[in-house]
């Protein structure tokens, strides 16, 4: 829970894998923010619909931010080490398609870490991904509006006070198993009671 946002899409294979983990890795240092380098050359093969168990590119860690991982598969799809174990061998279809969903919370990072890791994918989608598509909670992809941003920081921060504060609030009952009490104490929350 918390504000994030949500992205997938390839690589281009036209492009460098190589030159853009340099450009993130020259960003990460300049912002003194972790990184950790994986493989960085695709396959000569070239991309194809199925994909092995190596993954490509670059994650990187700014303060108070979950890992962002620009990374892909064999086969050029944006994907990570944790979706591969996940939903790589998974036989569900329904499954299978969260392999290529990627998402990052930056709901303790702060505003200004959203919009520039919103305005770092903008660049890095454009010279580097094809078919790239994200969905941004805090709306800065679309608007580039700081207030609409700020407004929807808030809107979460509220949502997560209101959480902690119901779980303080509100006992378990004995019977209650802990997703059956979530449940409740959400629904409590949203009508505004504490019972």
């Amino acid at each position: 829970m918390g504000l994030s946002f949500h992205y997938s899409g390839r690589f281009n294979p036209k492009k460098s894998l190589k030159e853009m983990i340099e450009e993130v890795e020259d960003m990460c240092k300049t912002l003194n923010w972790k990184y950790h380098i994986l493989d960085t050359e695709f396959p000569d093969s070239g991309f194809t619909d199925a994909y092995t168990d190596d993954v490509y590119g670059i994650i990187f860690s700014p303060p108070e931010c979950e890992a962002v991982p620009l990374t892909f598969l064999s086969n050029g799809r944006m994907s990570s080490l944790i979706n591969l174990k996940a939903f790589g061998n998974s036989g569900n279809e329904d499954y299978k398609k969260y392999l290529y969903m990627l998402s990052v919370k930056t709901q303790f990072a702060g505003i200004e870490t959203h919009a520039l890791l919103i305005k770092f994918f903008r660049h890095i989608s454009l010279k580097y991904l094809l078919d790239f598509h994200i969905s941004d909670e805090g709306y800065y992809w679309e608007t580039v509006d700081l207030e609409k941003l700020q407004g929807q920081f808030n809107t979460y921060n509220k949502i997560l006070d209101n959480f902690c504060l119901g779980l303080e609030a509100i006992p378990k009952n004995e019977s209650e198993d802990l997703e059956d009490y979530l449940i409740r104490v959400f629904g409590l929350i949203q009508k505004g009671e504490k019972k």
